[in-house]
């Protein structure tokens, strides 16, 4: 049975109208834009002498391989040509086909940089654009990226634009690339922002406890398929070597940024493959991503924002099938993250869980420690990253983001996470103090082998600041 998304947006789009969607994460929006291009460009007979015919843009290289994927299963019985460009593959490899390829699937920088070097590169046929995750694309920073590229495709073209929340910036490049568009918010007026199946709690709990934590609900959920979210590569890392050697009794796998493109694509496909596993990542699986049949979403460390926690939330609970959600807050987390989720819509329910039933592994990781060097390193990186948790708001934001002024990074990013931490959890008067004082001490983020003294110091040293 079609979703609401696809019985609405198809008929629109065979229409050839120009469409600006929005819907729930998991509400099936993939075949809403996959459909019309292959109806599309089979209603012109095309082929692969006629070049491009369709464009879809997507913000990361896994929502653009998971595409191509449903693409080649949708479409096996066309004729289509179909390329996926993204990076971490050699560019004069994807430059000697693109001419000869019908639909390509794509990211923003790897589409401009062909568009600037590949000289068999061109659009003028482009019959369809879909821009995929709108919203997503503008908050990575693409947003001048996306403007060359619009620059440089024909005026006379068809455009989808699908976005899971219609922000001012999408709304801009919406202006920009459609013509007289079709609204389609099939959840507008919807009670809840988050899937009628979907069942979330959250636990407070404090943080020398979150590992015992994770371990105990593991242990308690084997032949369940979960996904862990947390906020840093080097926690996740850690925490993956960690539990390796703990063997919870159910496979864990590893998702996040820093790993090869190749390593990245072989753990989604594993984990899509398995019936029961654990797969640790970072948000780079929280948008877009479709894994089959997960049954629990735990969110380990706080989101950014709401959004963020919805996206995470919805890898499970997709296309009308039952999943669940378990968020893991500080005490000082609590008020401020509660807040953003009641005024987004989303049901949520507090549960209390006895800290002394929890599985102690804290004697098993220092052994674990004592014998391997590396994850010795790696604990020493996270643990200074967890004691930065615990400093008030202002002070995690001049360590978090600090340094991202230092390099000339893009303000808004800086300004963006500070008032989402501002929002949460920190005064005004902790804002401007700490704000400014840790921007100029943010070498201190850069300290591996930081010694118990030295954080006694530093920790006081704030909070003489806060008394000031």
């Amino acid at each position: 049975m079609p979703t609401e998304i696809q019985k609405q947006a198809i008929g629109l789009a065979l229409q050839g109208k120009d469409i600006l969607g929005a819907a729930k994460t998991g509400s099936g929006k993939t075949l809403a834009f996959l459909i019309p291009i292959l109806e599309c460009l089979y209603r012109q007979q095309w082929t692969s002498d006629d070049g491009m015919g369709a464009l879809i843009i997507s913000p990361t290289r896994e929502l653009a391989y998971q595409t191509f994927e449903t693409l080649r299963k949708v479409g096996k019985n066309h004729d289509f040509s179909a390329g996926l460009i993204i990076g971490g593959k050699f560019l004069d490899v994807e430059s000697d086909r693109i001419h000869r390829t019908n639909i390509i699937i794509c990211t923003p920088g790897r589409l401009l940089q062909h568009m600037d070097e590949t000289c068999y590169f061109h659009a003028s046929d482009l019959q369809m654009l879909v821009l995929d995750e709108a919203d997503r694309i503008l908050d990575m920073g693409f947003a001048q990226t996306m403007n060359a590229i619009v620059e440089n495709l024909p005026k006379k073209r068809q455009t989808l634009l699908f976005s899971a929340t219609q922000t001012k910036c999408v709304k801009d490049l919406a202006r920009l690339s459609l013509k007289d568009p079709e609204y389609v918010s099939v959840h507008e007026n919807a009670k809840f922002s988050t899937p009628g199946t979907l069942e979330q709690n959250y636990i407070v709990c404090e943080l020398h406890q979150k590992v015992n934590m994770l371990y105990s609900f593991l242990k308690n959920h084997l032949s369940k398929k979960i996904i862990v979210f947390f906020s840093s590569c080097k926690e996740i890392q850690y925490l993956f070597r960690a539990f390796c050697r703990l063997r919870p009794g159910v496979p864990v796998l590893l998702l996040h940024g820093k790993q090869q493109q190749m390593k990245r694509m072989q753990m989604y496909d594993d984990f899509c493959r398995k019936k029961a596993a654990v797969l640790f990542a970072t948000d780079i699986a929280a948008r877009g991503l479709d894994f089959p049949a997960v049954n629990w979403v735990l969110q380990l460390d706080c989101p950014e924002d709401a959004n963020t926690y919805i996206h995470r939330a919805g890898r499970t609970a997709r296309y009308k099938e039952g999943g669940e959600a378990l968020l893991v807050l500080l005490p000082s987390e609590e008020e401020g993250m509660v807040k953003q989720l009641e005024e987004k819509k989303v049901p949520i329910n507090k549960i209390e869980i006895n800290p002394g039933k929890l599985t102690n592994v804290q004697p098993k990781l220092q052994s674990f420690l004592a014998e391997e060097q590396e994850l010795k390193e790696r604990a020493q990186r996270v643990k200074f990253q967890r004691f930065t948790i615990q400093l008030p708001a202002g002070a995690k934001l001049g360590l978090c983001v600090g340094h991202l002024v230092k390099r000339r990074r893009e303000k808004r990013r800086c300004m963006l996470k500070a008032r989402r931490w501002l929002y949460l959890i920190c005064t005004i008067k902790e804002f401007n103090i700490f704000g400014f004082f840790c921007s100029n001490i943010c070498f201190i983020r850069q300290l591996v082998f930081i010694s118990p003294f030295m954080r006694d110091n530093v920790l006081e040293c704030f909070t003489d600041w806060v008394g000031c």
